[in-house]
């Protein structure tokens, strides 16, 4: 397995050259910095940390800045651990977007866009009441609740009701990467990704069985 951080900049499409259009998610993937090693024999799994983006140190804690320093590197804004046994990399070095290339099965985590409160049939896709005489204004309500057929009314738990929705850690699995550009450290994935624009996300080579398909051809535009 192996992984990288980077930040989701939007949608947008591409053709291949059978004419075919095939919406992708942009994600600009900058140098990661090996902060930190994990491996068997002192921790009992292996993992890299990693580090994007520097911030300054006025900007996080001392704890955060001897961290970094000792691989040699500047504090970073975000830092998250990969489990990585595919990439030999020592701390201080930067793994790239280039570990990955076209072709690749990836799964891709981040932090699903918040919605606020909503009710349940935002929130749960539930039926809307019959909007008929005598309903009320109540049609997107949660309608009843002690229905398990006890009568002492009391509510199960687990129960779908309304309240916060989104902002919720959430993976989707087996996309396929259509483009790498290392030059310019961006790559681009088949379909959608978790979070807002400039969001964080973290790349990794899919659980699933199929790791790499045939790279699609794309249409270059010339000039």
């Amino acid at each position: 397995m192996k992984g990288i951080l980077g930040r989701k900049l939007g949608m947008t499409q591409v053709f291949t050259e059978e004419g075919n259009l095939v919406p992708v998610t942009v994600i600009e993937c900058t140098p990661n910095v090996v902060l930190q090693k994990k491996t068997v024999e002192t921790d009992g799994y292996e993992a890299l940390q990693l580090g994007m983006e520097d911030v300054k140190e006025s900007r996080t804690t001392k704890a955060e800045v001897g961290h970094a320093k000792k691989a040699g590197a500047n504090p970073k804004q975000f830092v998250r651990e990969v489990k990585m046994d595919e990439v030999a990399a020592e701390v201080g070095q930067e793994i790239k977007v280039d570990i990955f290339s076209a072709g690749d099965k990836v799964d891709i985590t981040g932090i699903s866009k918040g919605k606020g409160y909503t009710g349940v049939v935002k929130r749960y896709h539930h039926h809307m009441i019959n909007e008929t005489h005598g309903a009320g204004p109540v049609h997107r309500s949660v309608g009843s609740l002690a229905t398990t057929g006890r009568n002492n009314g009391r509510i199960e738990k687990n129960t779908p009701m309304p309240g916060h929705d989104g902002s919720l850690k959430t993976t989707n699995q087996n996309l396929e990467v259509i483009k790498v550009d290392a030059e310019k450290n961006y790559m681009l994935v088949k379909g959608n990704v978790p979070g807002p624009k400039k969001g964080l996300v973290i790349v990794k080579t899919t659980t699933k069985k199929v790791k790499h398909v045939e790279a699609k051809a794309l249409l270059v535009k010339e000039g």
